[in-house]
């Protein structure tokens, strides 16, 4: 099978018991004080594009589940970590 290139992002959230003082300070400081009062929550994460080679979309999250599990890019005690392929190259 030959290689491709897949587009992945990886989204880092903290769970829903953690505090997210950075999404709080946004929705108080910026979206309330300027009436967008439709808004109900902030919550922040952290985002992580990468370009992967792979020969399949399923592979190639597998390669990314690993290396985050790995190298500690996240806490899953605290957060969690959702992988998207989205698009081959």
């Amino acid at each position: 099978m030959p290689i491709k290139e897949f587009n992945v992002i990886v989204t880092i959230e903290n769970k829903s018991f953690i505090n997210d003082p950075e999404g709080e300070t946004i929705y108080r400081d910026l979206i309330l004080k300027n009436k967008y009062n439709s808004i109900k929550s902030v919550r922040t994460a952290k985002v992580l594009k990468l370009i992967v080679d792979a020969t399949n979309p399923k592979e190639a999250k597998v390669r990314v589940k690993k290396m985050c599990e790995e190298l500690r890019i996240f806490n899953p005690v605290v957060s969690n970590c959702q992988i998207n392929i989205i698009s081959d190259k």
